[in-house]
């Protein structure tokens, strides 16, 4: 049975492993779909004069097969990074908070 530090080093050591695979991804799909609604609402551009924002974003470019894949892996990678990232911030977190309270009671005398 792993312990829960074996666990947590898993956990960031795959973390690590994917961050690279799905930022470049995630950036075209972010950046593309902000350009897309901030040049049509602020920039005042047709949805013709940007809808190569919209082809990138839903992965049009990799054909039909491709685009339900690229969507589908995509949204993936995001939810592992999310779920990962906030199970290794709660760790971080933890730590500090009991750091602090042992600081705390040692200040006080306490063990």
């Amino acid at each position: 049975m792993l312990s829960t530090m074996q666990v947590l080093a898993r956990l960031r050591r795959w973390h690590a492993l994917i961050a690279p695979v799905v930022v470049l991804p995630l950036l075209i799909t972010v950046s593309s779909g902000m350009g897309y609604r901030l040049l049509r609402d602020w920039g005042g551009l047709s949805r013709d004069q940007v809808h190569g924002l919209m082809v990138l974003h839903e992965g049009e470019w990799l054909g039909p097969v491709g685009k339900s894949w690229y969507v589908a892996l995509n949204g993936l990678g995001l939810l592992w990074m999310l779920i990962t990232g906030a199970g290794l911030a709660l760790q971080g977190w933890n730590r500090r908070r009991g750091r602090t309270e042992r600081e705390e009671r040692a200040e006080e005398g306490g063990t």
